[in-house]
């Protein structure tokens, strides 16, 4: 066994020194925060994606959670979303006051499945919440006219897909609204954060109100001064620094580059794994080009003298970062008190039970991408 003299994570942010100057620049502006960097920031992820608007958060559940307030999911609600996604997605819901309800994934795509959301449909729908796991945008036209059918709002987690297209369309202007995240394993990164991104007004101004405390500075109701506001929702305090901001404005000018880099090290990985017969490569729906966020495999354990686990040992143990990506949301605990039970996606759970995803991010080297292909190639062709 032939160890990297340095552990290999599944993903990596990739900070230059102009990044760093950005962030450094601020530090020595008026504004720190609530400054003009994030309008500045919104609008260029708005035009980025060919949206009307754009609304920053701290980070990528609080970015969700205004966007289920702002569709007006409240108690008694039911939004129909993918069980393979962090468990983010789905407690943005519960913190409305709504219900999650989990419908089962496209066994080829990993995406959440448009006949499966239809099963799920019931007079209390509100909302779906598909996920572009991976990178790969979910099969939005059919979800879209399934919403226009039955008159549901979509909300497009796109944590995973910001660059990413469908249908010669970017991610971010097919749903209602689309979340994308900024975490550091993400596409580009703000350290943490997270943007709304919708052509509709009445979100845009029912976002920004709901992650500053639900507060407007319009003198509505008497005549008072300039220094006159009023709160008008329950919001929360989430919003983004102007740091955050600088550093997201700098890595946007780096993520085409970025994509293509990780869409080199996908089609790598696809033509020197496609000969084991004991994994399945990742599938991708015709007309979509993936972000490749994650490279996941499946294992065919049947084929393999290994389990998993014995298979994850090994290659970190030869410090190659594999991970797993996701339990099913409502096999957590927390799901489970709320009355969930297993055996609710028979389709998401076997993903799981044989998913096992491997590195990839734009500053890996040829040799890392190298090392990962012989570490995989090494454990996974000893074959039953």
């Amino acid at each position: 066994m032939k160890k990297r003299e340095s552990f290999l994570s599944y993903g990596q942010q990739w900070i230059t020194e102009e990044d760093i100057e950005s962030v450094v620049a601020v530090l020595k502006s008026p504004f720190l925060t609530q400054g003009p960097k994030i309008q500045e920031f919104e609008q260029k992820v708005a035009d980025y994606v060919g949206t009307k608007y754009a609304v920053a958060f701290c980070n990528g559940t609080a970015a969700l959670h205004g966007a289920c307030f702002a569709a007006g999911i409240r108690e008694g609600d039911e939004v129909i979303t993918s069980p393979i996604t962090f468990a983010a997605t789905a407690n943005a819901v519960l913190y409305c006051g709504g219900k999650p309800v989990f419908a089962d994934i496209d066994e080829r795509t990993y995406n959440i499945d448009p006949d499966e959301i239809r099963k799920h449909i019931t007079p209390n729908t509100k909302a779906i919440i598909p996920v572009d796991f991976a990178g790969q945008p979910a099969d939005m036209d059919a979800i879209m006219e399934i919403a226009r059918e039955h008159d549901l709002i979509v909300i497009e987690d796109g944590a995973h897909s910001l660059g990413a297209e469908y249908k010669g369309r970017k991610v971010g202007t097919l749903a209602d609204m689309t979340m994308f995240s900024f975490h550091p394993v993400k596409p580009v990164t703000t350290a943490e954060g997270g943007v709304i991104v919708t052509n509709s007004e009445e979100y845009y101004e029912k976002l920004k109100r709901f992650r500053s405390h639900g507060i407007i500075n319009q003198n509505l109701s008497k005549d008072e001064g300039p220094w006159y506001y009023e709160m008008v929702d329950l919001g929360y305090n989430y919003r983004m620094t102007d740091l955050q901001a600088a550093l997201g404005i700098s890595q946007l000018n780096k993520l085409n580059n970025f994509i293509e880099r990780r869409r080199e090290i996908a089609h790598l990985y696809n033509e020197a794994l496609k000969t084991i017969d004991a994994v399945i490569l990742p599938y991708q729906l015709e007309g979509v080009r993936s972000g490749w966020h994650l490279y996941m495999l499946q294992l065919k354990l049947d084929k393999l003298k290994r389990s998993r686990k014995a298979i994850f040992d090994r290659l970190r143990a030869e410090n190659i970062g594999v991970h797993v990506h996701y339990i099913p949301v409502y096999w957590h605990p927390y799901y489970q008190k709320l009355g969930y039970t297993r055996r609710m996606c028979s389709k998401a759970e076997q993903f799981y039970e044989q998913a096992l995803t491997l590195p990839i991010f734009p500053k890996m080297t040829n040799e890392d991408i190298n090392d990962v292909i012989k570490a995989v190639r090494r454990n996974l062709m000893i074959e039953k």
